[in-house]
């Protein structure tokens, strides 16, 4: 609806005027008194908005103060990751897991934009209360101001923007909060019941299981793998440890987990010095049921997970700030005749590795979250000689720039079951911007459907399938702009590519250009903007 003046009437003025035409007929119950809801300041939540069902998020991924605040699409990625703070008296600050900063509304006018700043003590623009909204649902209540955070205009879009409104109870302003489980039932890093844990208390580690201490000293990989070493030998079902606090490893050096083992890290791993061979963190080779429900790395690792030979394996949160190394890393030696099976991870997020994010090679049965890269050498993510894999989102930004590597790619006969491709390798989203290619499926892989596509200016191609067979992209749509073209190309040491379908997306200032010619080839619903198909 457009006003006098021709701007848009925000809707929120249209509720409230109806609003308060029905409270006065009676037709209608004024918003609910605040009460405080429960939260758990050991959990980490993500905060979804009823109305438009996307996730409150730090724009752009900012690291600034008084950087905005506003709606995406659910990732469950760090940014869209917040922790309570109790300051007193029922309020909370709500701090960035991302950025370490807190929520503030910079001033009591409505339509204010939402932010972040760094903390604060007695500033009460930093200060929320919840209130109970129907369904489960809580609205957030600034102290300041005493208005509720609130999707402005009623935006459904990606980008929409947060800011506060009088606390009307709309569906706009109720929020769902998320617990993110790594497997501890949302309850938190280091909830729940364990057999051992590694204590940081000033510059002393100490590691025990049940009453007996099993190491005291200044060394965190000491003190971790002393835990892990204490669980019962030889158990057949998993038990606990938790590690409480951050220190530093060697890159040469690593705490490796047995079978039936569970680690949920509550502090930072930071990885010093170098190495070689397949060290890390966290490494696990020839084992069955290991589970890594929260860890963060830092520093130079040669990998930050690796894990070989290994069944029946869970990553739950892993948060992987790196300046070299590989992330995750989860292989079988190239052996066929003894797959790596039933890997699941959660939630995976890594910056600065100057390889892949995360990458198999020889798994059979693989269930991803997302995986969100930033900075990386290589690879979002890689699978070598993977089957029957499930992602749900690959978000990666210059990844592998200056490379042939991708956001998502498939190598060495991955999707490959027998001598077919049926399609078992499933990407509901695939989002990169910039780095080397969007998408690549090479050396005789395929089985690959990715349901949608958001490609922007990549450096090399934005999808190139080169000696792929069985792929289908884009059947949920998407949109790919600029950068390199969509290519479909050929080796000649390997056939070319056959049973490939590209359809329902839009094509924007590129080409998609065909070159040999491709055994059965689908192009349908192609939108062209500024943009051609030129087929061989």
């Amino acid at each position: 609806m457009l006003s006098r003046t021709g701007r848009r009437t925000p809707r929120r003025w249209l509720v409230a005027a109806t609003t308060m035409a029905l409270l006065g007929a009676g037709l209608v119950v004024a918003a609910p008194s605040a009460q405080a809801a429960t939260v758990n300041p050991n959990t980490t939540y993500v905060f979804v908005n009823r109305h438009s069902g996307k996730a409150m998020d730090v724009w752009n991924w900012s690291t600034a103060d008084n950087a905005p605040i506003n709606q995406y699409s659910r990732t469950d990625a760090a940014v869209q990751q917040w922790r309570f703070v109790d300051v007193g008296n029922g309020y909370y600050q709500i701090r960035s897991v991302h950025s370490g900063k807190v929520l503030e509304l910079p001033n009591a006018t409505d339509g204010v934009q939402l932010v972040q700043n760094t903390a604060a003590s007695g500033n009460n623009r930093q200060h929320f209360r919840l209130a109970d909204s129907a369904g489960g649902y809580v609205r957030f209540l600034n102290r300041h101001s005493n208005k509720a955070l609130d999707v402005w205009a009623w935006s459904t879009a990606d980008g929409g923007m947060i800011s506060q409104y009088q606390d009307l109870d709309g569906a706009n302003q109720q929020w769902q909060l998320v617990a993110l489980g790594g497997g501890d039932n949302g309850n938190g890093c280091g909830s729940g019941s364990f057999q051992a844990e590694a204590v940081l208390n000033g510059g002393t580690w100490t590691a025990r299981n049940g009453g007996s201490t099993v190491y005291t000293g200044n060394d965190m990989r000491a003190a971790v793998q002393a835990a892990v070493n204490s669980l019962s030998p030889g158990r057949t079902s998993k038990q606990r440890v938790v590690v409480r606090g951050s220190g530093s490893i060697s890159a040469g050096s690593r705490i490796s987990l047995p079978s039936y083992t569970t680690i949920d890290v509550c502090g930072t791993i930071n990885v010093t010095g170098s190495g070689s061979g397949d060290q890390a963190p966290i490494y696990s080779r020839g084992t069955t049921q290991v589970e890594v429900q929260n860890l963060t790395v830092t520093g130079s690792p040669l990998y930050g997970i690796f894990m070989r030979n290994v069944t029946n394996v869970i990553l739950g949160r892993i948060d992987m700030r790196l300046s070299s190394g590989l992330g995750v890393r989860i292989d079988n030696r190239g052996d066929t005749s003894q797959w790596t099976r039933n890997v699941r991870i959660d939630n995976v997020y890594v910056s600065g590795a100057s390889s892949h994010a995360v990458e198999t090679y020889g798994v059979d049965g693989l269930t991803i979250g997302t995986v969100t890269a930033r900075n990386v050498g290589q690879s979002g993510l890689l699978l070598n000689e993977t089957i029957n894999a499930t992602v749900t989102t690959v978000d990666a930004e210059n990844a592998g720039a200056g490379t042939g590597y991708a956001a998502f790619r498939t190598a060495n006969r991955a999707g490959r079951i027998g001598s077919s491709y049926p399609i078992n390798i499933r990407v509901d989203t695939v989002r990169a911007r910039g780095g080397g290619r969007g998408i690549f499926c090479v050396s005789e892989s395929g089985g690959v459907a990715v349901n949608r596509v958001d490609i922007a200016n990549t450096g090399n191609n934005a999808i190139l399938l080169e000696n792929c067979y069985g792929v289908d992209i884009a059947a949920g749509g998407g949109t790919i702009s600029g950068g390199g073209e969509v290519r479909l190309a050929a080796r000649t040491e390997f056939p070319g590519n056959r049973d490939i379908t590209l359809r329902n997306f839009t094509l924007v200032n590129s080409r998609i250009l065909e070159n040999p010619c491709t055994t059965n080839l689908t192009i349908s619903n192609i939108g062209l903007n500024n943009s051609s198909i030129n087929r061989c």
